[in-house]
């Protein structure tokens, strides 16, 4: 059975991809090797045509100060892809219908989280549809940003491709975007359907009306609870079953908000409608409070500053990017200072 390939619905004024045209790249040509080894010989094999095609392409009509830099990555992510198929070819379909089938990032985005976040009462074509109505071009250069964050703080992250396909924690944010602009657009039925999909398949549970930033990521994620009128900042790393939750039953602005470039160990809770600073590092287990200073490390239930209340420890680095979750804890002398 030949395998299935449709052009983009939006993108029918360009070249087939797999034409003969001897100036085409080298990655063209391992496409076109790829596609004719592409074929299912089993009984029951399924077309590779993936449910939602190219759709949302035109949202990079205008100009950021991403152009250009997306499609380097998407490229990069589909020589990725044709490297892992070479190496397992068992994993044709897979990467055919996910990645190598698709014209953009934005294209596969959606495709893949529909078909993660479907059930029989919520087709992955309905999903597909409502997702990339959804995107702009500010949610895809934050999917950007997150991709390369995980790559480069996430030692166990062996590539982008990798990381879109199986790191629960980057499709759960991304999932959150688009949450939160139903949220923001009034439409808070369908976002809290989303917000409960994503809690089901990924195990983390964010609520569409918190505001999440750039750079981000969740390391391994599972257990992640974010509160209604959180902020999470740009370039954040968070580790599992952290929450950012409220106190109790009240009202309003009841959550945290974390600034640029925070480090939150694994099982920390942040409470209440308190301020972690910029550059600040909360140690695994911590329960925090009460507001954190800028660059500064805070550990313990409840969670106290190192260093003390009069000269605490002070970071030089970011430590988000770092990773470093032990200097400035271990090493360190106590104080009885809670914060």
């Amino acid at each position: 059975m030949a395998t299935c390939i449709q052009p983009s619905r939006t993108d029918t004024g360009h070249a087939n991809p797999l034409s003969r045209d001897p100036n085409r790249c080298q990655a063209d040509d391992r496409l076109c090797c790829y596609v004719n080894f592409c074929r299912p010989s089993f009984p029951n094999g399924v077309c590779c045509v993936p449910i939602c095609q190219d759709q949302p392409t035109s949202i990079h009509s205008g100009t950021t100060h991403h152009e250009g830099h997306g499609d380097d990555l998407w490229r990069r992510m589909k020589d990725e892809a044709l490297s892992d198929v070479e190496e397992e070819p068992i994993l044709s379909n897979y990467y055919f219908s996910l990645i190598l089938s698709h014209n953009s990032l934005e294209s596969a985005l959606v495709n893949h989280l529909s078909m993660k976040l479907s059930n029989s009462d919520l087709p992955s074509g309905v999903l597909c549809d409502l997702f990339a109505s959804l995107l702009d071009r500010e949610i895809v250069a934050a999917v950007e940003d997150d991709l390369r964050a995980v790559k480069e703080r996430d030692p166990a992250c062996i590539s982008l491709v990798h990381c879109f396909l199986n790191f629960k924690g980057f499709l759960a944010i991304q999932a959150h975007r688009l949450a939160h602009k139903l949220w923001s657009e009034g439409r808070k039925v369908l976002a809290l359907l989303v917000q409960n999909r994503v809690s089901e398949i990924f195990a983390v549970d964010i609520h569409p009306g918190a505001r999440v930033g750039r750079g981000i990521l969740l390391d391994h994620a599972t257990g992640v609870v974010v509160g209604e009128t959180a902020v999470i900042g740009d370039r954040v790393s968070i580790l599992h079953n952290v929450t950012l939750g409220g106190t109790g039953k009240s009202s309003g602005d009841r959550h945290p908000k974390i600034g640029d470039g925070v480090l939150i160990g694994a099982g920390t809770c942040v409470l209440g409608n308190v301020r972690v600073g910029d550059g600040a590092k909360i140690g695994a287990g911590s329960v925090v409070l009460k507001d954190v200073p800028a660059r500064t490390t805070v550990v313990g239930n409840p969670a106290r500053l190192v260093g003390g209340k009069g000269k605490p420890v002070k970071l030089d680095k970011i430590p988000s990017l770092t990773m470093d979750h032990t200097s400035h804890v271990c090493n360190c002398e106590w104080s009885d200072y809670v914060i």
